[in-house]
Formats: structure tokens, sequence, C-alpha cells
């Protein structure tokens, strides 16, 4: 796959509870991402941070079982981009979703390697 040189990051905060069908909503959006051929979807687990509630999630060890904070970037055509958003929407119900022009510099795999 070739990206172009101008592309799009979506970047989604979540919780780390939220969930989409009983699963949880970070692994079922990287999932669909895959799933619709994007170029990659890394999901990232904060230690601290708040959202709009403002309600503190932090990892230190006497709050163990908070909500930490989820962020997946998705990089991807604009276009295709696009087009996942409207999935999106009926998956997140509180987050925050942001998308910004990025510009690629290498996207590169190794073709000898196995999934």
């Amino acid at each position: 796959m070739k990206l172009p040189f101008e592309a799009s990051l979506l970047r989604i905060f979540i919780g780390e509870s939220d969930k989409f069908e009983g699963r949880p909503l970070f692994e079922v959006i990287v999932e669909k991402a895959r799933k619709r051929g994007m170029a990659g979807a890394t999901a990232l687990r904060g230690i601290l941070g708040f959202g709009a509630n403002s309600r503190i999630h932090t990892s230190k060890v006497l709050r163990l079982s908070e909500d930490l904070p989820v962020v997946i970037e998705i990089v991807d055509a604009d276009d295709k981009i696009e087009a996942f958003l409207s999935e999106l929407d009926k998956m997140i119900g509180e987050g925050l979703v942001t998308r910004e022009k990025v510009r690629v510099i290498a996207y590169r795999h190794n073709s000898t390697a196995k999934d």
C-alpha cells in the first residue's frame, strides 16, 4: 500500500473501559480500521488524563481500577478517513475525535515478514 504525501491523522480519545457491543471499544475500532484496509492504527494507553467531565484517570498504584485514557491514532488518505467517520460515530458514546492533515515521510513494511 502506498500513502499519499499528504494524508490525515484521526485521533480518538476514549476510556479503557469503554465498550461497544460488549467488547473493548479500542479493540473494535482498530479491527474495523484493519477490515477497511486502512494504512494503520495504533491504540496507546495513557497513564494520566482527564476529559469533558474533568475526572482524573490515573495509573497510580492506589487507583489501579480507574478507567485509563486510550488514544487511537489512524493515518490514511483523507477520503478513507472521511468514510470511516460515520462508522466511528455509531460506536463512540463519549470521547473526543480529532482530525488533522499530516505529511507522510515514510510508510514501509518488510515484505518478508509474516502476519
